[in-house]
């Protein structure tokens, strides 16, 4: 794909800030007609640039009133190790972004619980005992100020 010009990055700011714009809505808002608005659209989808659509959901309304952030050592950085942490990870649900950093910590861990309870059972059960764990630390948030998806654009 060739580089980004104003109109896409204006098309993807609107899309970001609301996914389900109509396209005729979208077109208007970046001075373009429907259909050339709609071909950049689906070529920014090809591309990668755009890589899905989702509804952003209140987690304590659904009843997961507890977000963790943990962070993870492994006894092992061999990348097969690191790999199978990963997979590990996939599988477990309640985990909703994985990051691995560089430095003391390996891995950094957003995961949603219902309750206390709910968490302490998921850590004691899923993830302290899985492979390859040297230690996890543990921060319940008390409350968030920002919560932003995607990045910055003007």
């Amino acid at each position: 794909m060739a580089a980004l010009d104003s109109i896409d990055l204006k098309l993807l700011a609107e899309l970001q800030s609301e996914g389900r714009i109509t396209n005729v809505d979208l077109a208007s808002r970046v001075g373009l007609t429907a259909p050339p608005c709609l071909r950049r659209v689906r070529a920014l989808e090809k591309a990668g640039v755009i890589r899905g659509y989702h509804a952003s959901l209140d987690p304590a309304r659904l009843g997961f009133s507890i977000t963790v952030f943990a962070m993870v050592s492994l006894k092992s950085q061999a990348e097969e190790d690191l790999r199978a942490f990963e997979e590990h990870i996939k599988g477990l649900p309640e985990v909703r972004e994985c990051h691995m950093l560089n430095g003391e910590i390996d891995f950094i861990l957003k995961i949603v619980s219902r309750d206390l309870q709910s968490f302490q059972d998921f850590l004691t059960s899923k993830l302290t005992p899985a492979p390859n764990v040297a230690s996890v630390k543990t921060s319940l948030t008390i409350r968030t100020a920002k919560n932003e998806p995607g990045v910055p654009l003007e």
